[in-house]
């Protein structure tokens, strides 16, 4: 059962401004929250282009839609694809380039692949270490801890997940392996927890959670194909066109804030304003609103994994 408990789900959907016959698109279609308050906004013309990597996404989204099944064109592709999906699933182009009127992205990995036991996400489950948002992917979280050496293991560890204590987690895997290949999230744990110390085991999140993350982010190349897919977002947006991306941790939303911001050239708006009404002198986009939209602390209540979401929307002038 694909059960999904979709973040910001008004408000993003809300940022994108919805018209009955535009052309949308949900880069991050998982349990198909976004897009399905997206097509039931659509009318004759509309049409919603899904993509997700993940085939049991794809196959709970199929029945989620079916009553859209008219205006929605599911895709299985990474989003870092974005013009070609496009492209493919034959959406007009202008000067070369496919153009729509609003691109989502919910960055956050899909509660179903963490709590799935199989998937080897989480720090919860005893499961083969696999981490790939697609099983056909070339490769795993047991390839990184078993083949990469401790220095590139350091650097993820410290990059991705932000970890204080990532050379002493490499130098344990190090050492482990040399005993017989990590094969699942249950031993990685325990190795995780033998080089972090006691005292800091007691506060903060469980000791393991920044060391998945940070697999996780290089098992999908999840920041590379942020980065990508940003650049060719604000490319086929029309005027007027919008995005609207929930970010779950500081790397994301440092991208996205960065990509946003290259794009909006010298506002001379007041920082009180909540929007930009002076045009961005030269830039392509402005934001709407300026600062970043969080979650409520009802939605927190009801779902505390929201907790750390940050949703940033911009508009193409």
């Amino acid at each position: 059962m694909f059960h999904h408990i979709t973040v910001l789900l008004e408000e993003a959907v809300e940022g994108l401004n919805v018209k009955p016959d535009g052309i949308y698109v949900d880069c991050t279609l998982g349990g198909a929250g976004h897009s399905s308050l997206i097509a039931s906004k659509l009318g004759p013309g509309g049409r919603l282009i899904a993509l997700d990597q993940d085939d049991a996404a794809l196959a709970n989204a199929r029945e989620k839609l079916a009553p859209w099944a008219d205006s929605v064109t599911l895709v299985k592709s990474n989003f870092r694809y974005l013009k070609q999906a496009l492209r493919e699933a034959g959406v007009p182009e202008v000067d070369g380039t496919p153009r729509v009127d609003g691109v989502l992205f919910d960055l956050g990995v899909s509660s179903p692949q963490l709590d799935e036991a199989d998937r080897g996400f989480s720090y919860n489950h005893d499961a083969p270490l696999d981490m790939r948002m697609d099983r056909e992917g070339p490769l795993t979280a047991r390839d990184i801890v078993n083949e990469w050496d401790e220095k590139e293991i350091t650097q993820i560890i410290r990059d991705y997940g932000e970890e204080k204590f990532a050379r002493s987690i490499a130098r344990k895997i190090e050492g482990a392996r040399a005993k017989g290949p990590i094969e699942t999230t249950g031993q990685l744990v325990d190795i995780i927890k033998s080089a972090i110390p006691a005292a800091a085991r007691r506060t903060g999140p469980h000791p393991a959670k920044r060391t998945f993350q940070a697999l996780r982010i290089a098992v999908n190349d999840e920041l590379g194909a942020v980065k990508e897919a940003l650049a060719q977002t604000i490319d086929v947006l029309n005027p007027g066109g919008r995005a609207s991306v929930i970010t779950f941790h500081s790397l994301e939303d440092r991208i996205a804030k960065t990509a946003f911001a290259a794009e909006v050239a010298s506002c001379s708006c007041p920082t009180d304003f909540p929007i930009c009404v002076c045009g961005g002198g030269d830039g392509r986009l402005r934001l709407t609103p300026r600062k970043p939209i969080v979650p409520s602390e009802r939605e927190l209540a009801d779902n505390p994994r929201a907790r750390s979401a940050k949703l940033r929307i911009a508009e193409k002038l």
